[in-house]
């Protein structure tokens, strides 16, 4: 199923060579290349990897969050596929293609034992899928393995769609959001929309998130009761259910989708109105502070009245990708480049200006790491850098990086350690909460390597 890496393959994709230029340039960048160079060998090392596999449950206060699942892009030798396959990209002719390869068909080994696996982005079939397509250039390469795991995933993606299209009365995060359901896998199907079976899962995908975001009397579609609230946290801060605003688990990551699929031109019956509604509904229901733009973790319900409380002051949230003014100021300037809304780009700005404004400690994302840390904020400066040429981003960016440098750990496994809440220190190797993803981050900053990869986190 899985063919080896043909010899003389072409290098990266020129596209990904296109319109990219490392910021800031500079001292910051080649602290960065090097920082990146350091942590990926390390990653490399499969003693090194294999003692951070073991470790890493032990050193968490979540240990049942902390696993290894070698198909998952997450926590598994995908995610680690990914990242050996951008430093193949920047660093040609070293190794790492075969690197890559290796981990890909770890990750597909463990796939087929598992078997039964979810369409999740991070820890099931869509993921793996994402990672083949990324490795394959353009498709030039691995074809009979994506046709193998589209077999199985776009089927059942159709199926989730049409369910989710016909629920009413609420529903999970899980069903809609980027780590776990539909704008997840969509952002690895807005990849395949030029080939006929991807694009009608795709359209499939689209029209369920149409629906669910479509205005009506009350509570919008989307929220989320109290049984299906994922976390216990959750619950409790949330007895009567909310309506979460977040870009790894709200309304933020269908709007990136949905905005990423009208810039390209997919046609979908009222997709443009959803955007254009589902950006609204988010500059309504922010929660500023001191610093400026913000917004909370979630808008909570108040099930006697049926909507959204607006009588409560809500609580702004961290300043990360997954939760907070970074991920939802993407979302909504890729909203606003889609409708060509000069407004919401603004607001995008703005938004990224108070985070930047924000003391370090206000910030709450002292973990180096992606999902709720530096790099992640660092990637989202990034991209608005390369969109906005606004030397603000450039200077932003320069700043995250030197943070980034003072955050590693030459003692550590792996260069760099994810925090838990009350600092405890855990070597997490997996792509989404660990060092990988920080390498990734610090290559896109100092290379000219389009960094096409965080599409997986629906920001480009």
């Amino acid at each position: 199923m899985l063919e080896a890496p043909a010899e003389g393959a072409s290098d990266a994709l020129d596209r990904d060579r296109a319109g990219w230029d490392g910021r800031p340039g500079g001292e910051a960048s080649a602290a960065a290349l090097a920082l990146a160079h350091e942590v990926a060998a390390r990653v490399a090392d499969a003693g090194r990897l294999q003692t951070a596999i073991a470790s890493a449950p032990r050193q968490t206060v979540f240990p049942h969050v902390v696993y290894w699942q070698p198909w998952g892009v997450a926590q598994g030798d995908a995610g680690l596929a990914l990242l050996c396959g951008y430093m193949d990209a920047c660093f040609p002719g070293e190794g790492w293609d075969l690197a890559a390869h290796e981990l890909l068909f770890s990750a597909v080994r463990g796939a087929e034992r598992a078997g039964g696996l979810p369409c999740d982005l991070f820890a099931g079939l869509g993921g793996l899928a994402f990672v083949t397509w990324y490795l394959s250039r353009g498709g030039a390469r691995y074809e009979r393995l994506l046709a193998a795991i589209e077999q199985v995933l776009l089927p059942e993606v159709i199926a989730q769609s049409r369910a989710l299209a016909r629920q009413t009365r609420g529903c999970s995060v899980r069903q809609f959001d980027v780590i776990s359901g539909l704008s997840g896998v969509g952002a690895y199907l807005l990849r395949r929309a030029g080939r006929e079976q991807p694009a009608e899962a795709l359209h499939a995908v689209l029209r369920s998130l149409v629906a669910l975001v479509e205005p009506g009397a009350g509570v919008p579609r989307w929220h989320t009761p109290p049984g299906p609230l994922m976390e216990e946290s959750m619950a409790a801060m949330y007895p009567h259910g909310n309506l979460n605003c977040g870009l790894a688990h709200g309304i933020a990551g269908p709007l990136a989708l949905m905005a990423l699929a009208l810039r390209d031109k997919v046609q979908v019956k009222g997709l443009t109105d959803a955007v254009r509604e589902t950006a609204a509904w988010l500059t309504v229901h922010r929660a500023d502070d001191a610093w400026g733009v913000n917004w909370p973790v979630a808008v909570p319900l108040d099930r006697s009245r049926a909507s959204a409380q607006q009588d409560v002051a809500l609580e702004p949230s961290r300043a990360a990708w997954c939760y907070g003014s970074p991920g939802v100021a993407r979302a909504l300037w890729l909203a606003g480049d889609a409708l060509q809304d000069r407004r919401l780009c603004d607001l995008a700005v703005e938004a990224m200006k108070a985070v930047y404004r924000r003391p370090i400690v206000v910030r709450r994302i002292d973990s180096p790491t992606f999902c709720h840390g530096v790099a992640g904020l660092l990637q989202i400066t990034l991209r608005f850098a390369h969109d906005t040429d606004m030397v603000m981003f450039d200077e932003a960016a320069a700043a995250l990086i030197e943070q980034l440098r003072s955050a590693y750990d030459p003692d550590s496994l792996l260069g760099y350690r994810a925090l838990d809440p009350g600092g405890r220190r855990v070597d997490q190797p997996g792509l989404l909460d660990g060092a990988p993803g920080v390498a990734m981050v610090l290559l896109a900053a100092a290379t000219d390597v389009e960094p096409s990869w965080d599409r997986l986190f629906l920001l480009s």
